[in-house]
């Protein structure tokens, strides 16, 4: 049997999942890890830390399945954290986040300096706090000795494949979600760089996704109970490798992706940089899959706004969870109305995400009275989340993208309920395929790729592919939220000036 090992790595959790060769799951293991928020706006991480749990799990999921020998791991990583590290890796400061926005003066000079316009169509990014771009430029104004002695600036999957290799090596897919990667010259940009004052070298090399990058330290092989070390390969993107995992193969193939953030990735045949996509903020990536590129619509609060509700309002379902083995999601919204909650709830905790893009946005809830309960308001929060999820849909329509079905994966995709509520607010069919952890899957294909034990990623994930569970609007409720989604369109343009003041 020949293993595949896929390393899932979230804002605030890892997966790690074994694969034979066959597409069969073997172990799983997880960690979750913290988030820190030491300013307003600010939002950062221990890379060391997570380090250490991602190499926990990885044990784990290894003696789960009494594994000895791997031929290859790839990783699946959230995008744009940026780091500066010494010359033996190690982090200068805590890690800067996608989600962290405290760079609004650093897009205001690169407004001034490229234009908007001008900056997506090199990149496919959109001005915005998320890009790693703007964070290297708060670092050399606010940090400049950091900035001046950092051997390197790396993303999350660099700094794990030069903790696993001694190498810093970049797959090309998180390379282009920097905005410093001219998507039609497929390297960093010259002159992106040249106006940050940053040498090329001071980033990791860049490889295509599923290309080997090296072989795993002996040390950390033995650690791992491997008898040999295998062969790392770069991954991608953790949404691209969740579009691969779940079979977005071909241009015109759509998935729904909610994990801590919600995601709707769409694949493209062409590096798609049209002013539509442009004037909704919609980023447009390398694919993992190549010759294809990604158009990506955001909303950053996705799943972190249950976990924000669990972890602060429900600790009896926590205990109960623990002690039953049950899902504490499932039973924070045990009891929920069948239909709409008659909430409105805005999920922008950490802000809006396409189409507006407003970082200075907050959450709210409107029609909260005295009867509703804690599993309506956890309901609330799962269809706001899915009425952001359709404004992006009705986003990538107006920009000429037709979405005919869509394909779940993530953590959001064990919930039935919240399934049901895509379809149901949507209007368009949800399936979910087998095996509902697709970016670790799809990275485990990019290792299989890079050992040579697959012709092609792309081609084993269409062999693997089995969509298992269809979920189709119901008229009734479907009619019922298209009149609550017309109300809550109005929400955000009437409380954002209210907002924007506190």
């Amino acid at each position: 049997m020949t293993a595949l090992l896929g390393l899932d790595l979230g804002t605030t959790g890892c997966k790690a999942l074994l694969f034979d060769s066959d597409g069969a799951l073997l172990a799983k293991a997880s960690r979750e890890y913290a988030v820190s928020f030491p300013r307003p706006q600010w939002a950062e991480q221990d890379l060391e830390t997570v380090w250490q749990l991602a190499q926990a799990a990885i044990h784990e999921a290894l003696a789960a399945a009494r594994v000895t020998e791997i031929a290859a791991i790839a990783l699946s990583v959230h995008g744009e954290a940026v780091t500066p590290v010494d010359r033996d890796g190690r982090p200068l400061r805590p890690t800067i986040l996608g989600m962290d926005t405290r760079t609004g003066a650093q897009n205001d000079w690169l407004r001034e300096r490229f234009g908007g316009e001008n900056l997506f169509q090199r990149t496919g990014m959109p001005i915005h706090t998320i890009n790693t771009l703007p964070k290297l430029l708060w670092i050399k104004e606010n940090e400049p000795e950091i900035w001046q002695t950092a051997h390197q600036f790396l993303l999350v999957e660099d700094f794990l494949i030069l903790k696993m290799t001694g190498q810093a090596i970049l797959s090309d897919c998180l390379a282009s979600r920097t905005q410093l990667f001219n998507l039609s010259q497929g390297k960093w940009d010259d002159e992106i760089l040249a106006a940050l004052g940053l040498d090329s070298s001071r980033l990791a090399a860049i490889r295509p996704s599923g290309a080997p990058a090296g072989t795993l330290k002996p040390e950390l092989a033995s650690a791992f109970g491997l008898i040999r070390p295998p062969l790392i390969v770069t991954g991608g993107h953790d949404q691209a490798c969740g579009a691969l995992g779940v079979g977005l193969t071909a241009p015109g193939l759509a998935m729904v992706s909610t994990g801590t953030a919600e995601v709707v990735e769409v694949a493209l045949d062409s590096p798609n940089v049209s002013r539509p996509l442009y004037e909704g903020n919609i980023s447009v990536y390398n694919h993992v899959v190549p010759g294809l590129f990604l158009a990506m619509t955001l909303n950053h609060s996705g799943g972190m706004s249950l976990r924000w509700l669990r972890d602060n309002f429900c600790e009896p379902q926590i205990q109960q969870a623990a002690q039953t083995g049950a899902d504490a999601y499932d039973l924070m919204v045990s009891g929920a109305p069948a239909g709409p909650t008659g909430l409105l709830v805005l999920p922008h905790f950490s802000g809006s995400g396409t189409p507006t893009f407003d970082t200075q946005s907050k959450a709210a809830i409107l029609g909260l009275t005295f009867a509703h309960t804690r599993p309506a308001l956890a309901k609330a929060i799962l269809e706001g989340l899915t009425y952001e999820l359709r404004l992006n849909l009705d986003l990538l329509r107006a920009g000429g993208v037709p979405i005919d079905v869509l394909r779940a994966i993530g953590g959001g995709a064990k919930s039935k309920l919240w399934l049901q509520l895509k379809a149901d607010i949507t209007g368009l069919p949800v399936v979910t395929p087998q095996i509902t952890e697709a970016a670790g899957f799809g990275a485990a294909l990019l290792a299989g790729a890079g050992a040579g034990i697959f012709a092609s990623a792309a081609q084993a994930a269409d062999r693997f592919l089995q969509l298992t569970g269809q979920y189709q609007p119901d008229p009734a409720r479907q009619a019922a939220y298209a009149r609550l989604y017309e109300l809550y369109r109005q929400v955000y343009p009437a409380v954002a000036p209210i907002t924007h003041r506190l």
